[in-house]
């Protein structure tokens, strides 16, 4: 398994690093981990660099994840890489409401690290 750079975007830097040692705790080779405040955050990370995974908020400031994964669609860094939306949200309509923009998977919070590995890892290809 090659190492793998992953975006984060999350309004809580806590969250965030929960997120990235989780990831590490599911056995994810993990490269750069590049770290975004919101939605708008994560697309100027994404006009400049490439990542193999991209882990999204729903519910952030300024842009929120759903609007974030709709503007992934016309950026040449984001074509074909996995979108995992990381929520609070219990309602199936903002879960299908996420698959539907794009996202590729979702996950609950709180979470493990065996919800994460069952859920990105076939994702990755390895």
């Amino acid at each position: 398994m090659s190492k793998k750079r992953v975006l984060i975007v999350d309004d809580s830097s806590v969250m965030r690093k929960i997120v990235e040692r989780t990831l590490r705790q599911a056995g994810l080779e993990l490269g750069e981990v590049l770290e975004a405040n919101n939605g708008a955050e994560g697309l100027a990370i994404l006009q400049e660099k490439t990542v193999d995974l991209i882990l999204s908020d729903i519910n952030m400031p300024t842009m929120d994840g759903l609007e974030f994964v709709r503007q992934l669609q016309p950026l040449e860094n984001a074509k074909g890489v996995p979108v995992v939306m990381i929520t609070t949200e219990g309602s199936e309509a903002r879960v299908v409401e996420a698959i539907s923009c794009g996202a590729r998977a979702y996950i609950r919070k709180p979470f493990t690290a065996d919800q994460i590995k069952e859920r990105v890892a076939p994702l990755l290809g390895d």
